[in-house]
C-alpha cells in the first residue's frame, strides 16, 4: 500500500537522479579528464557518466507503477477512475514547478546569456517553450536535434506527461486491469522493436514515446502484480539481489546506445522486480534507516525539483567556468559544488513553493 511515503521507491527515485545529475555534469565538464581517472578506469568513468539515462528509465517504471498503484488504491478500479480528480493532482504537482523553471530560462534568455538561447536557425525560443508546456519536446528534438541546452533535458517531461494524459481515459475505455494488462504487453513488445530501427538515432531511441512507453507499461505491470504477488523469504530476496545485479550489470556493461534495443527493457525489468519486492515488505521509516540511505531518499523525495533546475545552475555555472579552466582536482571541487546548490534550490523550492502551492491547488481545484 502506498498511503504513506514509501522510503524505498524514495532510494530508487533518489539513484536515479543522482546518475541524471552526474551525466548533465559529465557532459559539461568531462570528469574522465578529472582525478577520477587516477583511481578509476577512464572506461569505467565514461559508463558512469555516459549512461544517466538508464535513471530516466527507472524514474518511468517508477511513475507506471505509482500512478497504476494509487489509482486503484484511490477508486478501487480502473473503471472508477475519475478525470478531474486524476489530472487534477497532476496539474497540482507538476505545473507551477515547471512554470517556475521556464520563467527563470526564458529571463535569462531575454537577457542574452547566450548559452540559454537556442541554437541559430533551429527554431523560435517561444515554440521551444511550447513544446515543454504541450507534451511534444521530444518530437520537436527529433525534426531538429538539439536546440537548447536547457530546454532540452524537459524532453522526458513531454514522455511522462502523454501517459498521464492517456492513462485514466485508457482505464475508462477498457473498464477491467486484464484489457489494461494486454495493452501495456503490446507497448513491451513494441518498445524494443522500435528502437532497433533508430540504433543510430540517439534522439529517437532514447527519447520517442514508443522507444520509452515499455518502461512505464513495465511499471504499471509491475504494480498490478504487486497485488497479487508477495516477493517474500528466500526466493524473494534472490529475486532483489538478481534485480540489483542486473540493474548494475546492464548499467557498466556499455554505453546506452550500444545496447538500446534490450538493455532499456531489462533495466526496466530489474526495476520492477524492485518495485514489486518493496511493495510486499512493510514500509520503512526514514528513522531506521542509515544516513547515506536517508540522504539518497531525499534526492528522490525532491527528484521533480532537481530535474527542472539543476540545469539552469549548471549552466550558469558553465557560464562563469569553461572546463578548460579547471584542473583536475577542482574540476571535482566544482561537481561538488553543483550537487550542493542544486540541493540547496531544490529544498528552497520544495519547502517554500511547491509543496505548499500543491496543497493548495488541490484543494481548491477539487
Amino acid at each position: 500500500m502506498l498511503s504513506q511515503r514509501n522510503q524505498k521507491i524514495d532510494f530508487l527515485r533518489g539513484i536515479a537522479i543522482l546518475s541524471v545529475l552526474v551525466l548533465h555534469f559529465n557532459l559539461a565538464y568531462h570528469i574522465d579528464q578529472s582525478a577520477l581517472a587516477d583511481i578509476f578506469s577512464v572506461n569505467f568513468i565514461n559508463l558512469v557518466g555516459h549512461n544517466g539515462n538508464y535513471g530516466v528509465v527507472m524514474f518511468f517504471v517508477i511513475s507506471g507503477f505509482l500512478i497504476t498503484t494509487t489509482s486503484l488504491e484511490r477508486y478501487g478500479s480502473a473503471a472508477k477512475i475519475k478525470l478531474r480528480g486524476f489530472y487534477v493532482f497532476r496539474f497540482a504537482r507538476i505545473m507551477p514547478c515547471l512554470l517556475l523553471a521556464l520563467l527563470i530560462i526564458s529571463i535569462l534568455d531575454w537577457v542574452h546569456i547566450p548559452i540559454f538561447e537556442n541554437s541559430p536557425g533551429s527554431t523560435s525560443f517561444f515554440m521551444g517553450i511550447l513544446s515543454v508546456l504541450t507534451f511534444w519536446h521530444n518530437v520537436l528534438m527529433a525534426k531538429i536535434g538539439y536546440f537548447n541546452y536547457c530546454l532540452n533535458i524537459y524532453w522526458s517531461l513531454s514522455v511522462e506527461e502523454v501517459f498521464y494524459l492517456f492513462f485514466p481515459l485508457l482505464c475508462l475505455l477498457l473498464k477491467r486491469v486484464r484489457y489494461l494488462v494486454v495493452v501495456c504487453i503490446a507497448l513491451i513488445i513494441v518498445g524494443p522493436i522500435y528502437r532497433s530501427f533508430y540504433t543510430q538515432n540517439e534522439i529517437v531511441a532514447l527519447y520517442g514515446y514508443l522507444s520509452c512507453f515499455d518502461a512505464i507499461a513495465i511499471g504499471c505491470c509491475a504494480a498490478m502484480i504487486a497485488q497479487k504477488v508477495k516477493l517474500k523469504g528466500r526466493l524473494g530476496k534472490a529475486m532483489q539481489i538478481g534485480a540489483a545485479l542486473l540493474l548494475i550489470g546492464v548499467y557498466l556493461y556499455s554505453n546506452i546506445m550500444s545496447n538500446v534495443v534490450i538493455g532499456v527493457t531489462l533495466f526496466a525489468i530489474a526495476t520492477a522486480v524492485l518495485l514489486v519486492y518493496d511493495n510486499s515488505h512493510d514500509v520503512v521509516s526514514a528513522k531506521a534507516m542509515r544516513l547515506p540511505g536517508r540522504m539518497v531518499c531525499w534526492f528522490g523525495r525532491n527528484s521533480y525539483e532537481l530535474y527542472l533546475f539543476h540545469i539552469i545552475i549548471l549552466v550558469l555555472m558553465k557560464t562563469l567556468v569553461s572546463p578548460a579552466a579547471l584542473g583536475n582536482i577542482t574540476k571535482l571541487l566544482w561537481m561538488a559544488l553543483f550537487f550542493g546548490l542544486s540541493v540547496l534550490v531544490a529544498e528552497g523550492i520544495s519547502k517554500f513553493y511547491s509543496v505548499p502551492l500543491n496543497k493548495k491547488l488541490r484543494a481548491a481545484l477539487k
